[in-house]
């Protein structure tokens, strides 16, 4: 039986992009839990055509719910050319009967507890409708296909060390897909850390951890950076700031080559990070801590979410200066996004203000959604435009590429390459796609809270 994994993707940029940084792990992860009898085919539509036809027997879709229609149309084309089509992460795990009028089996969950079975049933044609996965411990995880990525991804060695997040932000849905805070043992994360077969120099040093929050715990992640203190390595992960107030840690982290670290600082509003439960945030502190992981050389990327009851298009605009003022090195701007199996999804239902005629191509993190309580849509959609096209200002990004020259070498390079990312753009006008002007007639949009 051949497989052919496709992990899907939708344009969310007028113009697509200059550079492909990082892959998903989901792909090489999955591809590396499959038996060595069943011949695997990774394609990354971000960075790979879509064939018309595959050499396949089972095709595999993995998809967040703003690539949702995208995913509908090719379970349909390949389910109409007699292939068994199965689906499977966040989207359909939350909307699985959704998801079942395009596909053959549904994988609700984290795949790794029933994937043999899932693999075997198909093979047997005896493919049941749904599969629930359960989390398990993160033991004897191997080493990701590496060798199946596209050389298009400018970065390559993406790792997994520890999966879900002690937080609950009101947000995110990983405590909903992830439940528990587990760690893999700290050898196996080693050995991902040592695997060397990429082309490139910057693929062989860098290494991207794909946690949602790698430092949560102390002793764990203290005990690891120790130990690659040896290897030389450049690294960036996501954590949550308190980690500025951890000496111990940010040595480590520096001894250890830690070039830069995502913080979900999310809003400068006190009521919008009551209303994200970001509780170990505080405003008063952003630019202290920023300052302290500066002092160890280590670039500060950094999220912020616009639409929060108490942003207004004022202060939503302010964000660009706020974000110089404490320091940020890379900004993330982001619409604030009701998804599935999160506290706010629960709580704009309650109260009436999701936007059900809008299709899941609206939810990619940069269209809204849902009404907004001090303006409307259309109004929090060109805010979030403005505050994209001057924090990303040849000024503001010229700003932040200076400051960032007193940054360790890697972090430097970090930040140069993202900002030029981003400034290049917004010097060719290419922004966040509006979805109200693409037309998606031809796509199964109409399937939504089916």
């Amino acid at each position: 039986m051949k497989i052919a994994i496709i992990i899907v993707y939708m344009p969310r940029y007028e113009r697509g992009h200059e550079i492909n940084f990082v892959p998903p792990l989901t792909g090489i992860h999955l591809a590396a839990l499959t038996p060595p009898q069943y011949p695997v085919q990774l394609i990354h539509q971000q960075v790979d055509p879509i064939p018309d036809s595959l050499e396949a027997d089972l095709v595999i879709l993995s998809f967040f719910s703003g690539f949702a229609p995208e995913a509908y149309r090719l379970g349909r084309k390949y389910q109409q050319q007699g292939k068994k089509v199965i689906m499977g992460g966040p989207h359909a795990t939350f909307w699985p009967l959704e998801a079942l009028n395009f596909c053959d089996a549904v994988v609700i969950g984290e795949a790794e507890s029933i994937w043999a079975t899932v693999l075997e049933d198909a093979e047997n044609n005896t493919l049941k409708p749904q599969y629930q996965g359960h989390s398990i411990p993160l033991e004897d995880i191997p080493t990701p296909r590496y060798d199946l990525l596209s050389p298009r991804f400018f970065m390559q060695r993406v790792i997994q060390t520890t999966r879900g997040c002690p937080f609950h932000c009101s947000f995110c849905s990983v405590p909903a897909v992830n439940p528990g805070f587990r760690m893999r043992p700290i050898p196996d994360v080693l050995q991902d850390i040592r695997y060397n077969r990429f082309p490139f120099w910057w693929q062989r040093k860098t290494i991207w951890f794909w946690d949602d929050n790698l430092t949560a715990n102390r002793p764990y992640i203290k005990e690891l950076l120790k130990e690659m203190i040896p290897l030389k390595r450049w690294w960036l992960t996501q954590a949550s700031m308190d980690i500025a107030r951890d000496a111990e840690l940010l040595g480590l982290m520096k001894a250890s080559g830690c070039i830069g670290v995502f913080l979900g600082i999310e809003s400068f509003g006190q009521d919008s990070l009551k209303e994200a439960n970001k509780k170990q945030n505080r405003i008063d502190y952003y630019k202290k801590s920023i300052d302290a992981l500066h002092k160890h050389g280590i670039a500060v990327m950094a999220g912020f979410i616009a639409g929060f009851d108490g942003d207004t298009p004022e202060s939503i605009e302010a964000m660009a200066q706020n974000l110089l003022d404490i320091g940020v090195d890379v900004p993330f701007l982001s619409i604030l996004t009701p998804y599935k199996g999160t506290p706010l999804y629960d709580k704009l239902e309650q109260q009436g203000r999701l936007l059900y005629q809008r299709g899941w191509q609206f939810y990619n993190g940069y269209n809204v959604t849902f009404e907004p309580r001090q303006m409307t849509p259309d109004q929090l959609l060109n805010a979030h435009r403005r505050l994209w096209k001057l924090a990303f200002s040849p000024l503001h990004v010229l700003q932040r590429i200076f400051k960032s020259l007193r940054l360790r070498p890697g972090a430097f390079l970090l930040s140069l390459l993202m900002n030029s990312f981003y400034g290049m753009k917004a010097l060719r006008h290419n922004l966040p796609i509006n979805m109200s002007t693409v037309n998606l007639d031809s796509l199964p949009v109409t399937y939504r809270y089916g």
